[in-house]
């Protein structure tokens, strides 16, 4: 047998799960979509627009940070050095990030969520113990996967992420399922912009791998300050 499926619990916005089959070629296993994740964006968006403009770069910078392979629209990743895990989580971020194209076709406000959550872990935790946007640097040399902002100097640090929407909070699934894997010893902190607009599906896989939730900043400022103060002290 030279071909397998790979279930993920990863879907795009439409509840489709990601496709990701694991094939063996010429002496290499590799991690491929079989087409599925360009023809799937056609079912929203004319296949010519994503081959120009900021479509066409977002599907661009994603396949160079994630050094995925478009071979006549079929997304493939070589694993190397038997490094499957970290492939597997590498190919499926690039095929999140492509499917963002979608959120072009439609309306959005710019929010101040990101500028108002940095704000307030500004004023919130000395400078001396927090890191905005913390990556592991010694499993994550590149930065993939962000923390928003490292709580340090207790026995256990509290990693904080800032989620505005679905993508954010997918991509911090991610984030902590990988920190689980590399064995870190963390406690995780969510704060969400507006929980209820976020996906019962996508907010239930994230649920199982965060410890403590806020729904909101602006209305819960005062528990997430003693929350904070109460773990800078312990």
């Amino acid at each position: 047998m030279n071909r397998y499926r790979v279930f993920t619990p990863f879907m795009f916005q439409d509840g489709d799960h990601l496709a990701v089959v694991l094939r063996h070629e010429d002496g290499k296993w590799i991690l491929a979509d079989e087409g599925h994740t360009y023809m799937h964006l056609t079912y929203e968006i004319d296949e010519a627009s994503l081959q120009k403009g900021t479509r066409q770069q977002i599907i661009s910078n994603a396949l160079d940070a994630f050094q995925v392979e478009d071979k006549d629209g079929e997304l493939l990743m070589r694993i190397e050095k038997d490094r499957y895990g970290d492939a597997l989580f590498s190919f499926v971020q690039a095929l999140i990030k492509i499917s963002d194209v979608t959120y072009l076709s439609r309306e959005r406000v710019r929010s101040t969520f990101m500028e108002d959550f940095e704000g307030f872990m500004t004023q919130t935790i000395p400078a001396s113990r927090r890191a905005f946007n913390w990556h592991d640097p010694q499993n994550d040399s590149e930065g993939k996967y962000l923390v928003d902002c490292k709580l340090n100097g207790m026995e256990k640090p509290i990693y904080i992420f800032a989620l505005p929407n679905d993508d954010k909070v997918r991509d911090s699934t991610i984030s902590l399922l990988n920190f689980e894997r590399w064995g870190h010893k963390f406690r995780s902190l969510a704060i969400f912009e507006e929980q209820e607009s976020i996906n019962r599906k996508v907010l239930s896989r994230f649920s199982d791998v965060c410890e403590k939730q806020y729904s909101s900043l602006g209305a819960n400022k005062e528990r997430i300050s003693k929350f904070l103060g109460e773990a800078l002290a312990a």
